[in-house]
């Protein structure tokens, strides 16, 4: 008797589930019913603005299918499994900061994504912030 062995092919990319359900079930839903599986606080905000996701969401779409960059100003938009796969450039009060939507951003807010202020990069010190340079700024 031969046996077949199989041939390991390394560690397989885990699928992406939310709360059980993979994304193409996740996409099927409508916002409200999305809504069930989300944390409370998500749970919330979607059920006080599904009009406004699913108007950016028809919107983002016709954008795409026009080939043009979808801008934002609502930073307090949910995402939900329907803007999967998009690019969407967030406002952080200055610039547009592009975001590739990805399925681990289901249920979070695009301004968690678009940081509005900037990271503190540290020099040197100035004349006169250390005690030893106030006695050469003094001169």
């Amino acid at each position: 008797m031969i046996k077949e062995t199989q041939i390991d092919e390394g560690p397989r990319k885990k699928d992406f589930t939310y709360r059980g359900k993979n994304l193409e079930k996740l996409q099927g839903l409508e916002v409200r019913e999305l809504a069930k599986s989300l944390r409370s606080r998500q749970r919330r905000t979607v059920l006080r603005q599904f009009r406004k996701i699913e108007s950016f969401v028809s919107k983002a779409k016709t954008k795409i299918s026009k080939n043009k960059p979808i801008k934002t100003h609502q930073r307090d938009l949910v995402v939900v499994p329907a803007m999967v796969g998009m690019k969407i450039s967030v406002h952080n009060g200055k610039v547009f900061v592009p975001v590739e939507v990805v399925g681990e951003m289901i249920g979070h807010k695009f301004g968690e994504f678009a940081l509005t202020r900037a990271r503190v990069k540290h020099s040197k010190s100035g004349v006169g912030a250390t005690k030893g340079t106030k006695s050469k700024s003094k001169k």
